[in-house]
């Protein structure tokens, strides 16, 4: 079966939404989001997903499928857009992952989805329960019995890195630095074509970042926020913590001015921007497309159209009627 998908990347505010619904529409594809808080219902703002005439130019998945006050994981994510992009292929058309989650794209691609799914959450509180009884140092210790390599990585007061660590073990019988192993000795799950965006000067990249936060804020980032608090969503949920959230929080429930936050969101997101980055600098053989001041999509769609085809992607690199 046709395993080929296409990949769009890029640090926030680079441009991967418009992209991806050009190609979308020129190579009868079907967007896939890859951004970790696009998943949940009610987080339309902060988290810049598509809108109604966006989505109204190309079908897309993997938008509004949890609920906030779920702790979506990756390897749900792996599992539903994983059958997303499956029945896409099915259907003769292309899957095209947009977004800026580094982790949740390399799962995807790679397949990972081994000890991942493998979660018992009476063995997890017993653990926890464990930690807190014979404290940190004492199940790092004995996670380095059985994973030494992984005990390494990870200090005493990395609660749920070192619980995960020990839970795979007694789940799978084998250790999570074996379990890593046996990914990465895996063929891919899919071909992926990989695109990237960028700014060539950090500096318009940034700006461009601060003036979406000003736009988000004129959409109505602290009402949406203050209406997620009002319906019960703990402020300490795993959705509360995104940027522009966590920070809009602390302005609803006064502790800082709504300025102070707009700052806060936009140096956290700079600095975020340059953790992506890094991630997917790590990527080789992707097709890096660096704008200039201002993002030339014309151009963008022509390079990529000769990427996909320097590639092997004969079959779907051309245009639709």
């Amino acid at each position: 079966m046709n395993n080929k998908i296409i990949v769009i990347a890029g640090p926030t505010a680079s441009g991967k939404t418009r992209l991806g619904i050009e190609l979308a529409r020129l190579y009868s594809g079907e967007i896939v989001s890859a951004d970790s808080m696009q998943v949940y219902r009610r987080m339309d703002v902060g988290t810049a997903k598509a809108d109604a005439s966006e989505r109204a130019q190309a079908v897309h998945h993997m938008l509004d499928v949890a609920e906030p006050s779920e702790n979506y994981s990756v390897a749900r994510y792996v599992e539903d857009a994983g059958k997303c992009c499956d029945d896409i292929i099915a259907r003769g058309k292309t899957p095209i992952l947009v977004g800026g989650t580094g982790l949740y794209i390399d799962s995807l691609v790679s397949g990972r989805d081994f000890a991942d799914n493998q979660e018992d959450m009476a063995l997890r509180r017993e653990l926890e329960e464990e930690y807190e009884r014979l404290g940190g140092e004492a199940m790092l210790e004995h996670l380095a019995s059985f994973d030494p390599q992984r005990a390494e990585k990870l200090s005493h007061g990395d609660k749920r890195r070192i619980i995960r660590a020990i839970e795979i073990y007694r789940l799978t019988g084998i250790s999570a630095t074996e379990h890593d192993e046996e990914t990465r000795r895996r063929p891919p799950r899919y071909d992926a074509a990989r695109i990237v965006l960028n700014y060539k000067d950090r500096a318009k990249l940034y700006e461009r970042i601060d003036k979406r936060v000003l736009m988000m804020n004129e959409l109505g980032l602290f009402e949406e926020v203050e209406a997620l608090l009002a319906s019960g969503l703990s402020p300490d949920s795993t959705a509360m913590q995104a940027i522009g959230y966590k920070e809009a929080a602390l302005a609803v429930r006064g502790e800082i001015s709504r300025g102070e936050a707009i700052a806060m969101i936009q140096q956290n997101s700079r600095r975020y921007a340059k953790r992506q980055l890094t991630w997917f600098k790590r990527w080789e053989g992707a097709h890096w497309i660096e704008w200039e001041s201002v993002p030339d999509f014309e151009a963008a769609r022509l390079s990529s159209t000769e990427f996909l085809l320097g590639r092997g992607y004969h079959d779907i690199a051309y245009p639709q009627g």
